[in-house]
């Protein structure tokens, strides 16, 4: 049988050029919508964020310069959206604060990711006031989660075994935690005085 040649075998820069254009789709309101409403049912947004979402997508399907025409349909919705109260910064904010600080996130670190979903000042502020309402320290009871989640000082595995008490501080510090914070976990001879340094006086 004979063998196909190279050049038959290879797309031709026609049908190349054929392909891209059918990959390059229009983008419109329906569309828009559907990947927006999508996307919520899946996850929490600020409005900002699912902004972005929304124009990644749209240059995914139609390039960077068809693209440009959605900007104004993505605005549009996500000003519906917040009308509606399908998006609302604030309490996206206060609730992904909250989940942040009990996986042991600092304060510091809770603010940037804020920031980096889009979230406005007035919103972060506010959502990380809240967690001081209590009257509790937040980022103490973030810097006990964390020593928790990865097994450090009162946590670790075996007690019996030395505290590397630098590599410990500079693992918190990482974390975006103070030294106070740091050291008033590490002088926790247990578990059972950490829950004591939490609970309410």
């Amino acid at each position: 049988m004979a063998r196909r040649s190279r050049a038959s075998s290879e797309p031709s820069a026609a049908g190349l050029g054929r392909r891209r254009d059918e990959k390059l789709q229009t983008v419109d309101d329906a569309l828009i919508e559907n990947w927006a409403l999508s996307y919520l049912g899946r996850f929490a947004s600020s409005a900002e964020n699912l902004r972005r979402v929304l124009r990644r997508r749209a240059r995914r399907r139609a390039g960077a310069e068809a693209a440009r025409a959605a900007d104004a349909p993505i605005d549009a919705l996500i000003a519906r959206y917040l009308s509606a109260g399908l998006l609302d910064d604030a309490a996206y904010a206060a609730a992904r604060a909250r989940a942040r600080l009990s996986r042991g996130e600092s304060l510091r670190r809770i603010a940037a990711g804020l920031a980096a979903k889009g979230v406005g000042a007035e919103e972060r502020a506010d959502a990380l006031n809240a967690l001081r309402e209590d009257g509790s320290d937040p980022d103490l009871a973030a810097a006990c989660a964390f020593a928790r989640r990865r097994r450090l000082g009162p946590f670790r595995r075996d007690p019996a075994i030395p505290l590397d008490r630098d590599r410990v501080l500079a693992a918190f510090a990482r974390a975006g935690f103070a030294r106070r914070e740091a050291e008033a976990v590490l002088a926790c001879a247990d578990p059972d005085a950490v829950a004591a340094l939490l609970a309410p006086e």
